[in-house]
């Protein structure tokens, strides 16, 4: 697997503090990865660290395969485009100006693709009007169309989502999704919205005090979190026999209980199982969200 991004043993102190502890993430090409975590977790410090904003003070992290102390990172990251914790926008200028300043920054030759990603972000009919008039999901769009001048492959949001509107959610996530499917950009989404990033993302990375203490796949998040029945039994290998002969697809959990998906066909599993000397001591339902998920990894807390 190809990775835009890895962060090995990263560390960040501040005084007797630490921000970052041994912090590992790996972000692989063409993905859109989940970054979930409480406040003060250590998610705007990694993402400030990635952009060149702040410095780690031991560990190292790999952009684009070029690592941090090497003179090509400050050159790397010109093909990555970010919006941390709110767009920096000129709120006296139109959208079109603010793209224009943005392309000067970066010192473009020319305004080529500026009109594209006026339209691209659904903001080419906002013609005079200044930003300081527009709404926080205009606001918000302008600001991913500035991170996107200059073409990256790459693109950080921290809290793209954060005080919008229902509606303002929706734009900003089928705008997330093109950006990903059609014009393949990998995108980094740190989010205090679990349920909307239940609905984007194709990887997660779950941060606790400075450390990821789970990486996984949509699929493999989606299994752990999908509907089951919870069976508590006298004999987990008498169950596994029984379910194998049944077809039925399940998770061993201990010497008496284990998950098991699908619609469970309860009467006759009692009589089978009975058969083989194995009763069922209880039985509930289950349907985690990632929300729940979430909380019992890191063992409860209120989520960001």
């Amino acid at each position: 697997m190809k990775f835009i991004l890895t962060a090995e043993g990263l560390n960040k102190e501040y005084y007797h503090s630490k921000a970052l502890n041994n912090f590992s993430l790996h972000i692989p090409k063409g993905s859109i990865y989940g970054f979930v975590g409480e406040n003060g977790a250590g998610k705007t410090t990694f993402i400030r660290i990635i952009c060149g904003l702040q410095a780690p003070t031991s560990g190292s992290y790999t952009l684009y395969g070029v690592k941090n102390s090497e003179k090509e990172i400050t050159e790397v990251r010109q093909r990555m485009g970010a919006v941390v914790e709110s767009p920096s926008i000129y709120l006296d200028m139109t959208a079109l100006n603010n793209l224009k300043h943005q392309y000067q920054v970066l010192g473009l030759p020319s305004y080529d693709g500026i009109f594209e990603l006026l339209q691209l972000v659904g903001l080419s009919n906002t013609g005079k009007k200044r930003a300081k008039n527009f709404s926080l999901g205009m606001r918000q769009r302008l600001g991913i169309a500035m991170a996107l001048v200059g073409n990256p492959d790459f693109l950080i949001l921290d809290e793209p989502t954060n005080g919008l509107d229902p509606q303002g959610i929706i734009e900003i996530r089928e705008l997330i999704l093109r950006l990903n499917r059609h014009r393949q950009i990998t995108v980094l989404i740190s989010s205090h919205n679990l349920d909307e990033l239940s609905r984007l993302a194709t990887h997660y990375g779950f941060i606790a005090n400075g450390s990821i203490v789970q990486e996984l796949t949509a699929t493999e998040l989606e299994r752990s979190c999908r509907k089951c029945m919870i069976l508590t039994v006298t004999d987990t290998e008498a169950l596994a026999r029984v379910l194998d002969f049944m077809n039925l697809e399940y998770d061993i959990i201990s010497d008496t209980t284990a998950n098991v998906y699908g619609k469970i066909p309860v009467s006759e599993l009692s009589i089978v199982l009975a058969k083989d000397d194995c009763k069922i001591l209880s039985m509930r339902e289950q349907n985690e969200t990632l929300e729940s998920f979430y909380i019992n990894l890191v063992g409860g807390g209120r989520y960001e």
